[in-house]
Order: C-alpha cells, then sequence, then structure tokens
C-alpha cells in the first residue's frame, strides 16, 4: 500500500479545503448514545469522518447512537475529524488503518486517478452544499455577477476551477479559505466558499448579512458526505460492508425524520455547535438528501452522475483523460436488502 499513499500525498494540496466554522472535537465518537435492543458485536470497523461532527454527518452517526450498527451486529469505531482530515482519511484508507470513511464524490475521482482504489458505497446528500457566501447589500444574485471582491476559496479543489473555467470573476481576486467567517463580517467586498448549512448560520448569528450561491447551479454538483471504502475491503469483508451500509442508511433515513436526539450526541462530540446550529443545519440539508423521485435518504447513485463528474474533472485537466472509469468509482449492490 505503500506507493498508494506515496501517489495520494501529492494531492493533498487539490483535497485539503474543506469548510467549517465550528470547534474542535476529539477521541471517538462511538457510543455517545443509547438505542434499540441489538445483537452481541460480532463483526468490527472504524469509520473516520472528513471534519469536526456536524450535521453532514448526521445520519451516520444517528447510526451509532440509535443502535444501528449494533442492531446488525456490528461495532463501528466513529473518528471525529478536523483540518487536514479531507485527505488524511483517504491516506488511512489506502494504509488499511480503517475500513470506512466520510468524503465528496470529487475526492473518490482524484483519489482513484492517484492509484488508490476507493468506492463509494451510498450518498446521503445527493446535491452538494457548496456554496459561495455574500454580503446580501453588495447585491449578487448570481456566482456570474461576482466582482471586485476577495473571494476566499481552495483555489486548487475542483469546484473552484470550475468556477475559474465557467465565470468571468472580473477583478476577482482569490486568496486562501481559512475556515472561519471573521475576515467575511469585518470587510464588505470579501466573499468565501462555505457550506450552506454552516457558515451562513454562523455569520448571520455574529451579525452578519450573509446570502449564498450555489455551486451546483454552474453545473458542478458531485455528491456529499458520501461512505467510501477500498476494493480490498469490499473483496474481503463484504459482510461487513452490507451490514454497515444498510446501518447507515437506516441511520439516514431516522436522522432526516426526527435529527433531534442524534443532535444532542453531537453536541457533546463539537461543543461550538448550538442547538439553534444544530437545527438549522439539520432543516437545511434535508432538501439536499432528496432523490430524484423525492425520497429523503435513499443513499442511491447513479451512473451518469459519475460519469458528468469524471468529465469534468478531466476537462479542468486534473487527470488524465481515461485514467478514472465512473463506473468503478462507486456500488450500489449493498444498498438493497440484505
Amino acid at each position: 500500500m505503500s506507493g498508494r499513499v506515496v501517489l495520494l500525498l501529492c494531492l493533498v494540496a487539490v483535497l485539503s479545503g474543506c469548510t467549517g466554522e465550528t470547534g474542535s472535537a476529539t477521541g471517538s465518537a462511538s457510543g455517545v448514545g443509547g438505542g434499540t435492543e441489538a445483537k452481541a458485536p460480532q463483526l468490527q470497523a472504524r469509520l473516520a469522518l472528513n471534519w469536526y461532527p456536524e450535521v453532514e454527518h448526521g445520519g451516520f452517526l444517528a447510526a451509532d447512537v440509535l443502535g444501528k450498527f449494533a442492531a446488525e451486529g456490528v461495532s463501528v469505531e466513529i473518528i471525529p475529524g478536523g483540518p487536514g482530515a479531507p485527505q488524511a482519511v483517504i491516506a488511512e484508507l489506502a494504509a488499511g488503518r480503517i475500513q470506512f470513511a466520510v468524503s465528496d464524490a470529487d475526492n473518490v475521482v482524484l483519489a482513484r486517478a492517484a492509484g488508490v482504489p476507493v468506492v463509494a458505497l451510498l450518498a446521503p446528500l445527493q446535491n452538494s452544499p457548496r456554496c459561495i457566501m455574500v454580503h446580501r447589500a453588495a447585491g449578487f444574485k448570481s456566482l456570474a455577477d461576482l466582482k471586485d471582491i476577495e473571494l476566499a476559496i481552495s483555489d486548487a479543489r475542483p469546484f473552484a476551477l470550475w468556477m475559474k473555467k465557467q465565470l468571468p470573476l472580473t477583478n476577482v481576486r482569490m486568496i486562501p479559505f481559512s475556515g472561519m467567517v471573521g475576515e467575511f463580517l469585518q470587510k464588505p467586498a470579501f466573499a468565501q466558499q462555505a457550506f450552506v448549512f454552516s457558515e451562513p448560520f454562523v455569520a448571520r448569528e455574529r451579525g452578519g448579512d450573509p446570502e449564498v450561491l450555489m455551486v451546483s447551479e454552474i453545473g458542478f454538483d458531485p455528491y456529499a458526505s458520501v461512505l467510501i471504502t477500498t476494493e480490498d475491503v469490499i473483496a474481503e469483508s463484504p459482510e461487513l460492508v452490507g451490514k454497515v451500509v444498510r446501518s447507515s442508511v437506516s441511520g439516514w433515513q431516522e436522522y432526516l425524520q426526527a435529527p433531534g436526539v442524534t443532535n444532542q450526541a453531537i453536541q457533546k462530540l463539537n461543543s461550538e455547535m448550538s442547538d439553534a446550529a444544530l437545527e438549522f443545519g439539520a432543516t437545511a440539508m434535508a432538501p439536499l438528501c432528496r432523490s430524484a423521485d423525492g425520497q429523503p435518504g435513499q443513499c442511491g447513485m447513479v451512473l451518469e452522475r459519475w460519469e458528468k463528474l469524471v468529465q469534468q474533472i478531466e476537462e479542468l485537466g486534473q487527470i488524465e483523460k481515461g485514467t478514472v472509469r465512473a463506473s468503478e468509482c462507486f456500488t450500489v449492490k449493498f444498498l438493497g436488502p440484505g
């Protein structure tokens, strides 16, 4: 695996730049809540989050808190993330130190191009939460209107490169993204990347006037908060994969219907998250979790979406054409009844 890890580390700059205003969390997220009557755990797994525990991880945490994993006879250690986690979880999978992780679809494509055979198993967020947060007073109605501002952004990420390709960005000066909203609150001619259910709430709570412009509106809309594993884990432990997938889907369905209990557990793990922020986040995230037929929490994926994403990343020059097969980026075979 070491060669794969070395290849992956070359992509650290590309895979970095997650959003999140909230603070730290330490230790394992497992065991923070009660649950339903469960079988004695027979299988064990480690699942790493790609950021501090927040609402975009709600279904996975619900599977733990509500006893979904335990009911399948699986003990899952959930490992909170933080700065650097988006790239770190891929490296940990490549090294075999964890069996599962949370990531985004574009990171899956980039990892596979680097020789790390990660595979997406389910996609809770059917639409990307990625947005650009602007000041309402600036009067911007679309991303094409952006001009004469500083934009805090991870400019090597695919979504940012797609913006550069599709938008005029007249006199827009891109600066490094810090993950905080402080500069936004201080500077009227300022915008920043964000997740629609996170930073805008924080900015508004601190007296700001945020408006959000969705990156998906210019055609870049990868699946988000996907559960990923490796080809090796699928081949060697298909029973484990099936149990974790079924439990996670059930957790997401429960979380989207009634997030309260799981939100309490999230707050214990990430004390920076207020009750109001978690309530707002769960409500704002829910529409992004609806499948094409309008059903929440189905977590399915289709080949056409992956093909489009691979093509876009090829167009951006981040991967060579033909190096990644969209059909190998994901599998839905574990989403059916076990």
